[in-house]
């Protein structure tokens, strides 16, 4: 069954334009039709297509219903982007398959790109919930001061991974499961030293993801598999293929 992505649905009963145009002209459905639909906001709804008016699509709910999370926790990954953005959509798309809360770019020191549209990743972000059948999108934010996103509150754990030698400890042993978990990501020339000392007065805790040495959206989708993997209530299930 066909999901789509409906934000309104809690007030409209009408699809949006791009969600009825993919019905009506792509996948040529008719009244009568059913089709699964989400909030983003962690409900699906089962619905038949009730009236079809031009270009406009209607539905009728005909059952809702909220599943369990499949993570325990907000999970929040900040990073970097880098120079080419396509390696960032990549990114945007395999970790909310995989399963997140959250994304923040962050403007760091060494930054290769300062400039984030983040109109084209929030797409990206739609089209990898509906094809993963998630009910939740993540939270999109753009891009932030290094400095004034770590001075602000978070509950929960505060990481930040980072190549400069010293104590770090292995993401997968530091997380606490059924913890909100953020960890943070620099770009490829690393955060600076400073930036990595003023995380950690901030109550960050320096960690590492192995013993390769990561590019910048390889190092953030294994920080996401690890946290969905630790934060999953069931982790030894696996997912579907």
């Amino acid at each position: 069954m066909h999901l789509f992505y409906t934000p309104d649905i809690a007030t409209t009963l009408e699809l949006p334009q791009d969600e009825a145009a993919h019905a009506l002209r792509v996948l040529r459905l008719t009244e009568g039709d059913e089709v699964m639909l989400t909030d983003g906001k962690g409900s699906f709804f089962h619905a038949e297509i009730d009236i079809i008016s031009g270009k406009r699509c209607y539905v009728r709910i005909v059952e809702t219903t909220t599943p369990e999370p499949l993570w325990q926790g907000h999970l929040h990954l900040a990073l970097a982007p880098t120079k080419n953005m396509d390696r960032i959509e990549w990114l945007a798309e395999k970790a909310t398959e995989i399963g997140f809360d959250e994304l923040t770019f962050l403007d760091c020191r060494f930054s290769e790109r300062r400039v984030v549209k983040t109109e084209r990743v929030e797409k990206i972000l739609v089209s990898a919930m509906k094809q993963s059948l998630k009910p939740t999108l993540p939270v999109l934010n753009g891009m932030t001061p290094f400095k004034q996103f770590v001075a602000r509150p978070f509950t929960g754990q505060k990481f930040i991974a980072h190549c400069y030698e010293g104590d770090k400890e292995p993401l997968m042993q530091a997380l606490a499961p059924g913890e909100d978990a953020l960890v943070l990501i620099g770009p490829e020339g690393d955060f600076s030293p400073e930036e990595v000392e003023l995380a950690i007065q901030h109550g960050f805790r320096p960690i590492t993801l192995g013993k390769s040495r990561l590019r910048t959206e390889t190092a953030a989708l294994v920080a996401v598999h690890v946290m969905n993997i630790v934060a999953s209530p069931n982790p030894s299930q696996g997912g579907e293929l």
